[in-house]
């Protein structure tokens, strides 16, 4: 039962993400969006390499975590991006808050079920390797 809620917890994480990401390059080239946006987020991506660097990285992770490949690199490298979603979503618009807080919560828990893949990193005293 677990190892299928973790599976399920990956793909609607993945597919949350592919989705925004693909929404997002859909407006990169100049088409209207297929969800909703954030009016507040979209005046954020002016500037377009912004949109499409953040997009095609949110398009890609989500891809990983469906396919389960390099999954503590991707909830690493999502961690800030969820933050900021986060964030955003509580200072400046609330009105995609509960979705905000959904993958804020995908997010933590796949962190805490591959937290040993994380010890290393929270070493006190390091040494580098010979």
């Amino acid at each position: 039962m677990k190892k299928w809620t973790i599976i399920g917890c990956q793909w609607i994480l993945g597919l949350i993400f592919i989705l925004a990401g693909l929404n997002g390059l859909v407006v990169f080239f100049g088409m209207e969006p297929f969800m909703p946006t954030s009016p507040k987020a979209m005046e954020l991506f002016k500037m377009k390499y912004l949109l499409f660097f953040e997009k095609s990285t949110e398009t890609l992770l989500g891809v990983l975590l469906i396919w389960g490949r390099f999954i503590p690199f991707v909830l690493g490298a999502l961690s800030p991006i969820i933050a900021n979603i986060l964030a955003f979503h509580i200072f400046e618009d609330m009105t995609l808050l509960p979705l905000a807080i959904v993958i804020t919560l995908l997010e933590v828990y796949l962190l805490w079920i591959y937290r040993q893949y994380y010890e290393s990193i929270f070493v006190y005293k390091a040494r580098p390797f010979k």
